[in-house]
């Protein structure tokens, strides 16, 4: 650790690196803990998904139909530093340890199960990287998406580039997510450092960097389409936007798709993970498109919509480069189908906020308090800009804000009207698929925060004024982290041979529309007053005011 503070000083971690929790590898009590009689009934070979989240690591072996070996499972927790001044960041030591200690744990307690292992896929979180020096080793931390301090710089590149045929070329735009700004940010803050960067990189391709000793390993399509770098009809780095920025196209991964497998580790990953040893470890793809995948939501017939900590409506497509209305990304999945959405900084952060902040009651008690009140009657216009803005707005400076309190207000209205804010921002972009996707699309919803509370899933359908079905799948990403790995060994000869499980289904108030499509409005109307207004967001809101 004292190596990483000489290396990066003050200008990013400081002193506050102790701060950072380490969390605990959830295991059984020691020993194998699939049994051979457990292992009897799957279906071999396995695969070991890895899922590199904002807030955990997990691994867990799958079988051949893409089902949990129940035992198997490994997850440790970590937490993301996050300053008041914007960092969202993480030691890449920290990711090592954790990634590399389910692993460990994954191996010990499948036992026999292990050495039936033909493959290793990865999923991690969107628009990752961290710069390396000539040895491949680290002198920054992880910057994610989430972290905001190149607003300024943002809003430079905004003036500088043609930002519409950009849009287009990357299916990204100019936003703090992703890594224009954030590499405008460290040249201006910490050229020194930039300076010293070999390449640039993401969490897989750097830890697969480790575990094979190689300082050529691809990134993915899909990785690499999440970073706003990638020009999505050539499949190349944007060479034209890499001259505004402070690296060459030679600081950057080479590019394959997901199917693309590394082979053959290290001795000394070799050794400690034997049974991994000359087993394909296929590339890293992006979280969301893993958690389509594993949903089943992989045609334009279903629509994943997801709230954990934040939320997303994706749509995987066929078309390898539709056009991108604003409002929306478009990433890739592999060299042929594209993940078309919007994501959101705001989903089960707000309602942890509120919980937290408003002492509400335990979960039951909750829920039946919010299913007794009427939809927005409360009074209150919501921007649940907690965490920022991504989709529909994209603003580099919004924040959260509640108007129209008074005395009377309970704290109940307060969550209610949070849940409801959230719910305006994906009706924006569940219309705005309706065109790729069509009226008679399946929404599957999944995510923690939203498929364990049945009054915001009965809120989001009323709010959509669509049929949302819950996924019963217990980790949608892994599973799909999964199914892309039985896929590219040709196990799978499509990425839905094995229907994902679903649940209930939540059928939409019709009478509530009206009243929900006035908040919309009411709030787009705070919207323009505090961030200012968006004549592109105007058209949306029309739109979606025409289709209820």
């Amino acid at each position: 650790m004292r190596r990483l503070k000489e290396n990066f000083g003050t200008c990013h971690l400081g002193s506050h690196l102790a701060k950072l929790s380490l969390g605990g590898v959830i295991m059984g009590d020691g020993g194998p803990t699939v049994s051979p009689q457990a292992q009897a009934s799957y279906k071999s070979p396995f695969v070991l998904a890895i899922d590199v989240g904002s807030s955990s690591v997990k691994a867990a072996l799958y079988d051949a139909q893409a089902r949990v070996v129940e035992g198997s499972e490994a997850r440790q927790a970590h937490l993301l530093h996050a300053t008041s001044d914007g960092a969202v960041e993480e030691v890449a030591e920290h990711i090592v340890e954790r990634v590399e200690g389910v692993v460990d744990a994954v191996l010990e307690r499948a036992g026999g199960a292990a050495k039936h292992i033909a493959a290793v896929g990865m999923d991690t979180l969107a628009s990752t990287v961290l710069g390396l020096d000539g040895d491949g080793q680290p002198i920054t931390p992880i910057y994610t998406y989430a972290d905001t301090r190149s607003r300024e710089d943002v809003d430079q590149l905004r003036q500088e580039l043609d930002v519409r045929a950009l849009y287009q070329r990357t299916g990204c735009p100019q936003h703090t997510a992703y890594l224009p700004g954030r590499l405008r940010w460290l040249q201006r803050t910490c050229p020194d450092i930039v300076r010293r960067v070999h390449r640039w990189v993401d969490v897989g391709t750097f830890l697969y960097t480790r575990w094979f000793g190689r300082s050529d390993v691809p990134a993915s399509y899909s990785i690499a389409s999440m970073t706003g770098l990638l020009d999505r009809h050539r499949l190349q780095w944007d060479e034209e936007l890499l001259h505004y920025l402070p690296l060459s196209v030679d600081a950057l991964p080479p590019l394959a798709d997901y199917t693309h497998a590394q082979r053959e580790l290290t001795a000394p990953f070799g050794n400690r993970w034997p049974t991994l040893r000359s087993v394909p470890f296929f590339l890293a793809v992006g979280d969301g498109a893993a958690a389509n995948v594993g949903s089943g939501c992989v045609s334009p017939g279903r629509v994943a919509l997801t709230v954990g900590t934040s939320g997303a409506m994706r749509a995987l497509l066929p078309d390898s480069a539709p056009h991108v209305w604003p409002g929306l990304w478009a990433y890739r999945l592999g060299a042929t189908q594209t993940l078309l959405g919007g994501s959101f900084s705001e989903g089960g952060n707000v309602f942890a906020w509120a919980r937290s902040t408003l002492q509400l009651p335990p979960k039951e008690e909750l829920e039946r308090a919010l299913q007794a009140l009427p939809p927005n009657g409360h009074g209150l216009r919501v921007l649940p800009f907690l965490a920022g803005e991504r989709s529909p707005g994209w603003s580099t400076s919004a924040a959260g804000a509640i108007e129209g309190l008074k005395v009377s207000t309970t704290p109940m209205e307060i969550v209610q009207a949070c849940l409801e804010a959230v719910a305006y921002r994906f009706a924006i972009v569940g219309k705005l698929l309706q065109g790729y996707v069509g009226e008679s699309c399946q929404i599957i919803a999944s995510g923690g925060a939203i498929v364990n509370s049945p009054y915001w899933l009965q809120v989001m359908a009323d709010v959509l004024q669509r049929s949302i079905v819950v996924s019963r799948e217990k980790e949608d990403t892994s599973r799909g982290t999964a199914i892309l790995a039985l896929h590219a060994l040709s196990i799978w000869p499509t990425l839905e041979t094995v229907p994902a499980e679903l649940g209930a289904t939540y059928q939409p108030d019709t009478q509530r529309a009206p009243v929900y499509q006035k908040s919309i409005e009411k709030q787009h109307k705070l919207y323009d007053t505090l961030i200012g207004h968006d004549a592109e967001i105007d058209q949306q809101l029309a739109e979606t005011k025409r289709g209820n």
